[in-house]
C-alpha cells in the first residue's frame, strides 16, 4: 500500500466512517496521536508552535495541542482561518481546547510572521496549515506563512503533507514548506516518490489511524489504483 493517490486515501477515510462506523473525530484523534508520538521522538527542547488551518489538517494540529498538554508538554497554537469556516471535526477540537483552558490564538498574519521570525533551532513548528486538498497556487495569507516557516530557524514537522506540496505530483504549488520531518497517514502519498519532492519532505514517517490492516488490505484490493 505504498504511494497511494490522495483521493484513494480520502476514500479509505470515508469507508472507515461508513463501513466500520469509525467517527471522523476518532480518525482525527488517532492521526494526531501518531504525529505527537513522532514529535516526542525528536525530544523538542524549545517552543512548539502549532500552525493550524481551517480544514481537517488543522484539526489534527488542534488535537495535537490537547494530546501534548495531556503529556504535560506545552505548545502555542495559532489558528489561521483565512476567512473560511472550520470543518465540523476541526471545530470540535477547537472547542475541546477552549473548554480545557488552552489558549488558541486566532492568527493575525503580521503577528504570526513575527512569532515565526524569532524562533531558534531549538524550537519546532508543527505545520498543520494545509493538507492534501490544495489545488492551484498558494495565495495570501498562506503564501506568506509558508515563506515565513521556511525562513525560520526552527525545525518543522509537517502533518500529513508539507503545506503547499501537491500530494500526488510532489511538486510545490508555487511554494511549499520545507519540513525536517513529515508524518503522513495510512500510506505514503503518491507524490512522495519523486526526487523533486524530497527537499520538502525531510524524514517521512507513516502512522496509522486505527483502521485494521486486514480490512485496509482487502479494501485496497477491491479498489485498485
Amino acid at each position: 500500500m505504498e504511494y497511494l493517490q490522495s483521493r484513494l486515501i480520502r476514500q479509505i477515510d470515508a469507508a472507515a466512517i461508513q463501513e466500520l462506523g469509525m467517527a471522523g473525530l476518532l480518525l482525527m484523534e488517532n492521526a494526531a496521536r501518531g504525529a505527537c508520538e513522532v514529535l516526542e521522538t525528536v525530544q523538542p527542547q524549545g517552543r512548539i508552535i502549532i500552525v493550524s488551518g481551517h480544514g481537517n489538517n488543522g484539526g489534527d494540529g488542534l488535537a495535537m495541542a490537547r494530546l501534548l498538554a495531556a503529556r504535560g508538554i506545552d505548545s502555542e497554537v495559532h489558528l489561521v482561518r483565512a476567512g473560511k469556516s472550520l470543518t465540523e471535526d476541526t471545530q470540535s477540537n477547537l472547542g475541546f481546547l477552549l473548554r480545557s483552558g488552552i489558549n488558541v490564538q486566532e492568527a493575525n498574519e503580521e503577528n504570526l510572521l513575527a512569532v515565526l521570525a524569532v524562533l531558534t533551532p531549538d524550537d519546532w513548528i508543527v505545520d498543520a496549515l494545509l493538507g492534501t486538498g490544495i489545488r492551484g497556487t498558494l495565495r495570501s495569507p498562506f503564501l506568506e506563512i509558508v515563506a515565513a516557516m521556511n525562513h525560520s530557524s526552527a525545525r518543522v514537522l509537517a502533518v500529513d503533507v508539507p503545506s503547499g506540496l501537491h500530494a500526488d505530483s510532489g511538486a510545490p504549488c508555487g511554494m511549499a514548506v520545507q519540513a525536517n520531518v513529515t508524518v503522513t497517514f495510512v500510506a505514503t502519498k503518491a507524490g512522495f516518490r519523486f526526487p523533486h519532492a524530497l527537499p520538502y519532505l525531510g524524514r517521512v514517517v507513516v502512522q496509522q489511524i486505527g483502521v485494521p490492516q486486514k480490512w485496509l488490505a482487502a479494501w485496497c484490493k477491491m479498489h485498485p489504483t
